[in-house]
């Protein structure tokens, strides 16, 4: 009888327990399932109170069955149980299909470089092959330690491919997404100063390779102390840009644009952040390793010099869910730091062991501005973004540069546009109406996006062993969004209109670079948690 009074307290104490997580909330439907199974569990407590109370011998497959309520609670918004704190899970899952158009060649037109030579720069074959990729596989965890304290990690496997096809461009020779700063375009010969391309040592420490990135977010979060602000510490992304920062599974296309992929990286560090008026005024202020070289991730890495970088961000909301006027938001963004290391900073001269590039000022930049009106244009939205990264490579890191690479300056820029039907004042119309209506066009957003980017960098002609000739891609994007629950099952199409600078835009003609055959259409099917 004893056993079975501590049986009945256990199933007591689960009901006290359900009952309390579940007053958190969840949407009305699941709040209904909840309350069902509360029920339900009290009516096998009472039947076994009954069976106490008689004398009789407990019902197996009632105890069975009040187990299976007390310990079965699922759904949006449960907490998973741990030693200490409340823990919450998340993720998302990205699966591309894309479609490249198929060239010879890759921009830099082998047959008139080397004159019937063996192709140096490659046939494109590697760069323009159709197929499937898990894009993102992140998971996403949370444990709130203490009101004040929370932590958070975040994984994604799939970051570790590098053998994908940069996009919306694949002839890049910047991160563009997940590669490198150069692309494997196919090449047959050497390259490197003489080493065979696919089995060169990319060495972390001395800033000509890149570290593991399966570990992506791992930081803790300080909040709730100093009235509002908010701090964290550990390897984040820094807040640079809008797009570039803004989360993965929002995105208006199926990937970034070519110059804010340069902000979707993380870094170890602390970024200090502050929220006023509503949050219309917020502000960032950070201090990070700042490792590695020109295009390289930062993440999960020692730096390889003293010094740190600095980030400062700040947005500005001045209009904001107004109903006749809709929402405003502008703001900048700015990393400033020095890279690299090298005895008497001549590392041609005197090798520092492992740091062999000269000191470098970097900086990265952004300025971006967003509106989205309200009254009879609902459902319309504009953004645009500016910016502008100045770093240097490693030495022989990009096509055999030497052993002083002379720093570089890029900018870029998009402007994109929509219109959301669901945001819309169609929507109630479309809601009511038929299938066609509700199904298929009510979930429906399309999309319109124009990018350039100087991104392509080639040998300079007088200066070929220390400086780079930097020319620019144009993109255009026509794409359609198709909602099937919100941002967590979606559905993306995209279209690529890819133009890289060929020798008819370059003043002089020397026949060297080519407007590649590189459109592509790419799908992506999204689910996020």
């Amino acid at each position: 009888m004893e056993r079975y009074r501590i049986v009945l307290l256990g199933l007591i104490v689960a009901l006290g327990v359900s009952l309390t997580a579940r007053a958190e909330e969840p949407k009305a439907a699941d709040a209904k399932t909840n309350k069902e199974q509360i029920e339900s569990l009290r009516k096998e407590i009472a039947q076994l109170e009954r069976q106490m109370k008689g004398g009789k011998q407990i019902d197996a497959d009632a105890m069975e069955r009040a187990d299976h309520l007390a310990g079965s609670g699922y759904g949006p918004n449960e907490t998973v149980l741990s030693r200490a704190g409340a823990v919450t899970m998340g993720g998302l899952l990205q699966v591309w299909f894309y479609q490249i158009a198929n060239d010879t060649y890759t921009w830099t037109d082998a047959n008139q470089i080397n004159a019937g030579t063996p192709a140096l720069f490659g046939s494109n074959e590697t760069n323009d092959n159709d197929g499937f990729r898990v894009r993102r596989s992140e998971l996403r965890f949370t444990i709130a330690i203490h009101e004040n304290v929370t932590a958070h990690v975040m994984i994604d496997p799939a970051r570790e491919a590098t053998s994908f096809p940069s996009l919306p461009q694949n002839q890049s020779s910047v991160i563009s997404g997940d590669g490198v700063a150069f692309a494997d375009d196919g090449t047959q010969g050497l390259l490197f100063t003489g080493v065979p391309q696919g089995i060169r040592t990319l060495e972390v420490r001395n800033g000509t390779g890149n570290a593991n990135r399966l570990l992506q977010d791992a930081y803790i979060h300080y909040h709730g102390i100093i009235p509002h602000h908010d701090g964290k510490v550990g390897q984040m992304k820094r807040m640079l840009g809008e797009e570039g920062t803004r989360d993965s599974s929002q995105l208006d296309f199926v990937e970034r644009a070519m110059i804010t992929q340069l902000a979707d990286m993380r870094d170890i560090g602390t970024q200090l952040h502050g929220t006023w008026w509503d949050d219309r005024l917020q502000y960032w202020v950070g201090f990070f390793n700042g490792s590695g070289t020109a295009f390289q991730q930062h993440q999960n890495r020692s730096d390889d010099n003293d010094d740190k970088d600095a980030v400062a961000s700040i947005l500005l909301r001045p209009l904001w869910k107004d109903e006749t006027w809709g929402s405003i938001e502008i703001g900048y963004s700015i990393m400033y730091g020095k890279g690299g290391e090298a005895g008497d900073h001549q590392p041609s001269v005197n090798v520092l062991d492992g740091l062999n590039r000269d000191s470098t000022i970097h900086s990265l930049q952004y300025a971006w501005l967003m509106y989205k009106p309200g009254g009879p244009v609902r459902g319309w939205w504009i953004r645009s973004e500016w910016g502008k990264y100045r770093d240097r490579f490693a030495p022989f890191d990009l096509y055999g540069i030497g052993s002083d690479p002379a720093p570089f300056s890029i900018d870029g820029w998009y402007v994109s546009t929509g219109y959301k039907l669901s945001d819309s004042r169609w929507a109630d119309d479309l809601s009511n109406g038929g299938l066609l209506q509700k199904q298929l066009l009510l979930p429906m957003e399309f999309a319109f996006r124009y990018e350039v980017m100087q991104n392509l960098f080639f040998n300079d002609e007088l200066h070929p062993t220390r400086r780079q000739d930097i020319w620019k891609t144009q993109v255009i994007t026509a794409g359609i969004n198709y909602y099937i629950k919100g941002h967590n099952a979606k559905l993306q199409l995209n279209y690529n209109i890819v133009v890289e600078d060929d020798d008819d835009d370059i003043e002089g003609g020397f026949q060297q670079f080519r407007e590649v055959k590189n459109n592509n259409f790419v799908v992506n099917f999204q689910v996020a948690w």
